[in-house]
């Protein structure tokens, strides 16, 4: 009977392996000096803002800057996103040497919109769980808060009309944007999904799984309340009560999840945006967010003669939505992204154009695209 020969380089010798580690441990030294040296450099701009009578420690294109470049140096082994999600941790906990951010965001803990406030800013500030988006937007602008995360859109269900309508009085600025890749997943304490009387989750995270709930829970009551981590802490306290949330929400309120991503489309992804107080200076790849509306009386083809500018200065629309605006009935408001940034030449000839046709011209704000 003849001995199995096992393979050298599966099974290294152990002082091959020691060797290794000891390359490890002076590779480990090395970045952590690094990484204190950063965080020196960090605090002295700091100092130098201070000193000069500057508060803007946070500068969302320069990160934006550094997190492309992060990519372009990137030959791995490590994917992309792992290598932005550390070099984001790093700058979040350098950041907060300076000054740490606070960060208000739809709440509570445990919903996409925290997700979406960790990946953009890193676990490094002071985030700000509130009830509902008007309160973001009120913390921000009273100071209480640096920034501001809410969801916009989604890729499933379209716009989150109330975002869309606080621009409409809000001075607030957008400064950035984040996209979370959306898994909603079933979760409660019952047995099985027999036992389950009822459903509760966010508007629209019931309508991201209406083909999943028609053929596996139909007759099940959809409970909508204010927002996931609402619906998980029913599942938690309620019998026969599940919730349709993603996984930060099961364990937070430690709940199982019964059934992963039921969400009825593969690429679900929501977009947020990032609120402040200031306009952002231009990052090298941006997009412009405009709130415009036509002259009553400025009869057929107002939308064509609105839009006209952009295509002539071969400007790509991304997004155009109407909204009522609320200043009296059938009256409508239009959202246009548009690549590019507003201190573009191209794009500054473009809403100088569009000024003299709309009765409304806003920025409502030119910031970095979505790194990933």
């Amino acid at each position: 009977m003849s001995r199995r020969r096992s393979d050298p380089a599966a099974h290294p010798p152990r002082a091959a392996l020691e060797e290794i580690r000891e390359r490890i441990d002076r590779v480990d030294a090395e970045i952590e000096r690094l990484i204190s040296e950063r965080a020196r450099v960090a605090q002295a701009v700091g100092l130098t803002k201070r000193a000069a009578g500057t508060a803007d420690f946070y500068r969302p294109e320069r990160e934006a800057e550094v997190l492309r470049e992060v990519i372009r140096r990137n030959d791995g082994p490590l994917s992309d996103e792992e290598m932005v999600r550390l070099f984001r941790e790093i700058m979040s906990a350098c950041l907060a040497q300076q000054e740490p951010l606070k960060v208000a965001f739809l709440g509570p803990e445990g919903t996409f919109t925290q997700q979406a406030v960790l990946k953009h800013f890193g676990h490094s500030v002071r985030a700000l769980p509130l009830a509902g988006i008007d309160e973001v937007f009120r913390e921000v602008e009273a100071g209480v808060a640096d920034f501001g995360v809410v969801p916009i859109e989604n890729s499933t269900e379209g716009t989150v009309s109330h975002t869309a309508d606080m621009f409409l009085l809000s001075p607030l600025k957008i400064c950035g944007e984040v996209e979370i890749r959306v898994h909603q997943h079933l979760l409660g304490r019952v047995a099985s999904l027999a036992a389950i009387e009822r459903v509760c989750s966010h508007p629209q995270s019931l309508a991201q799984c209406r083909g999943w709930l028609a053929e596996n829970l139909a007759e099940v009551e959809r409970v909508p309340v204010a927002s996931n981590a609402e619906a998980a802490r029913r599942a938690r306290d309620e019998a026969g009560t599940a919730a349709i949330a993603g996984e930060a929400a099961a364990e937070v309120y430690g709940l199982r999840v019964l059934v992963p991503e039921i969400e009825d489309r593969p690429d679900n992804t929501t977009r947020f945006l990032v609120v402040g107080r200031k306009l952002v200076e231009p990052s090298g790849s941006d997009r412009t967010t405009l709130l415009v509306s036509a002259p009553d009386t400025a009869g057929p083809g107002a939308l064509l003669r609105l839009l006209a500018p952009f295509a002539r200065h071969a400007i790509s629309l991304t997004r155009l939505e109407s909204r009522p605006s609320r200043r009296r009935k059938w009256d409508y408001v239009f959202f246009l992204d548009i690549e590019g940034h507003a201190a573009d030449p191209n794009v500054r000839k473009a809403l100088a154009e569009v000024k003299k046709v709309a009765s409304l011209l806003k920025v409502l704000g030119s910031y970095p695209r979505a790194v990933l």
